[in-house]
């Protein structure tokens, strides 16, 4: 039985739209060009920095993120707020808690991204990221620090992602239930591989009680 539901943050809480086209505005390459190398590495599981290094090569993200933090203190700038949530997230969270579940957020951001998630009073338990942890996601022991973090064994666990690679398929081998959400280039493409048929998939987080809440408890 789930007690505790584990979430990732980009694309699966938090649209990327918005932080991609201003990345786009600053390489100074036309959105649908950046959009299209970014989403040819999802498809050839590269990493989503290889698209910098396609359209500027030679580019370094760390460097480039200082320079922008000096030349714009007070903009959003790489990173996300509370407009840029999905519409199904609040809403899902609630009816998770509601029902008697933990709810947890876990993923591979920078440390300004906890602030971040903190600032939207978002319903959930605990938030976390893989830069406070030390360790990143595909990595086993970021999942063991996502079951001491839910305070349950892991088979007790859902871990909900938008990738397989990085995950719902690692969170599977710590032993949690697997659940992909099919949104963001990622979530889209890795939903149609073979390997999707071994976890869970959604097309919105509001499918979520009725896949882990008995009916008798909701």
């Amino acid at each position: 039985m789930v007690r505790a539901v584990v979430f990732d943050v980009g694309e699966t809480l938090i649209d990327e739209s918005r932080i991609w086209l201003r990345w786009a505005e600053r390489l100074g390459v036309p959105p649908l060009t950046f959009l299209g190398v970014l989403g040819g590495c999802a498809a050839l599981d590269l990493p989503h920095r290889r698209a910098f290094e396609m359209l500027r090569p030679g580019f370094e993200v760390e460097d480039e993120i200082a320079r922008w933090a000096t030349e714009d203190p007070d903009g959003l700038r790489e990173n996300f707020d509370a407009d840029d949530l999905y519409p199904d997230v609040r809403p899902a969270l609630a009816a998770l808690r509601d029902a008697g579940l933990a709810v947890v957020v876990a993923g591979n951001q920078p440390p300004q991204a906890r602030a971040a998630l903190e600032t939207m009073d978002l319903p959930v338990d605990a938030i976390r990221t893989s830069d406070e942890w030390g360790v990143e996601k595909p990595e086993p022991a970021f999942f063991d620090r996502v079951v001491e973090l839910a305070g349950v064994p892991a088979s007790d666990v859902a871990y909900v992602g938008d990738r397989l690679d990085n995950d719902v398929l690692p969170a599977a081998e710590a032993g949690m239930l697997p659940v992909l959400i099919r949104r963001g280039p990622w979530g889209y493409l890795h939903a149609e591989r073979p390997e999707a048929a071994r976890v869970a998939v959604i097309d919105s987080l509001l499918e979520l009680p009725d896949l882990l809440v008995p009916s008798a408890a909701r």
